[in-house]
């Protein structure tokens, strides 16, 4: 009973630790963003024009470039992640093959996002770049597509580990029922486990959303870095995250730098927003009681 009433208030105290912090930074973006809010009001999130000299901002392009390559990179990501779970947390059993496997996977989710930023322009952009060349779009080799296939190649560890245990999870006596009836492996797969699954599965594909989201270096080098909205796959473009990275040490003005930081307040809703939907989802599915 003492070890319950220890445990119960070492959960209070870190709910109530992450709460603070998270309004922490909440106060602290609002107070940054008060004059940009001020000038230019709910127009900014509207507005396409970024231009730091005669001090006229909107944030649209980069809240459409952040949402493109997240979403983009997500869709990519998707058949390669549930391969992956699928490979490692069934077919491959507990054996040598599922060990490296899965070693090789972690090692991939622990490689800094600026080495996934480099491999990317010394080998994806002149791929990109003769792709366009052949179908006669500007030769930038950066841009949103670039970005989103690094993006997509960084994502797919988290999710593809978190659908890895969720399958493990399944109950062995469900696959044996089914076995038992006739059922063939793929059968099982699709009939049984993946159903079971959905939820954590789901649950990997929406924290490598938000990851997607959130990343900075590795779009950075890769995106093109232009302030408009992408017409293309092949267009040049800034995310949220990227333009904060590029220009806050720039930010010469209070205005100019309290613009940045309400785009840093609209990442953070839009962050959390996706994480509130993404639990609501989950929840509705049945992997939340």
């Amino acid at each position: 009973m003492r070890g319950d009433r220890y445990f119960k208030k070492l959960v209070f105290a870190a709910g109530l630790l992450v709460l603070t912090v998270i309004t922490a930074l909440f106060i602290t973006l609002i107070i940054g963003s008060l004059t940009s809010i001020k000038h230019f009001g709910f127009s900014f999130v509207t507005r396409s024009i970024w231009n730091p000299v005669i001090e006229d901002f909107g944030a649209l392009p980069f809240i459409a470039g952040t949402f493109i390559t997240a979403f983009l990179a997500l869709l990519i990501s998707i058949p390669f992640s549930l391969s992956i779970s699928i490979f490692s947390g069934e077919l491959a059993g507990e054996g040598k093959i599922s060990s490296v496997f899965n070693s090789i996977l972690d090692l991939l989710a622990g490689i800094p996002s600026v080495i996934y930023g480099f491999w990317g322009l010394a080998v994806l952009v002149p791929v990109i770049r003769k792709i366009e060349l052949k179908i006669g779009v500007p030769p930038f080799g950066v841009g949103i597509l670039t970005a989103s296939i690094i993006l997509a190649i960084m994502i797919i560890p988290y999710s593809a580990s978190l659908g890895r245990e969720t399958l493990k999870l399944v109950p062995s006596h469900l696959k044996e029922a089914g076995y038992s009836l006739g059922a063939t492996r793929y059968e099982i797969i699709k009939n049984i486990i993946l159903p079971f699954s959905k939820s954590g599965i789901m649950s990997g594909f929406i924290l490598s959303l938000g990851r997607a989201i959130g990343e900075t270096m590795a779009v950075t080098m890769l995106i093109g870095n232009t302030n408009s909205i992408p017409k293309s796959l092949f267009s040049t473009g800034n995310t949220m995250a990227s333009v904060i990275a590029n220009e806050f040490t720039e930010a010469s003005s209070d205005l100019y730098l309290s613009a940045l930081i309400e785009i840093a307040l609209i990442l953070f809703l839009i962050t959390v927003a996706i994480n509130l939907i993404g639990r609501k989802i989950v929840k509705k599915s049945g992997g939340l009681k």
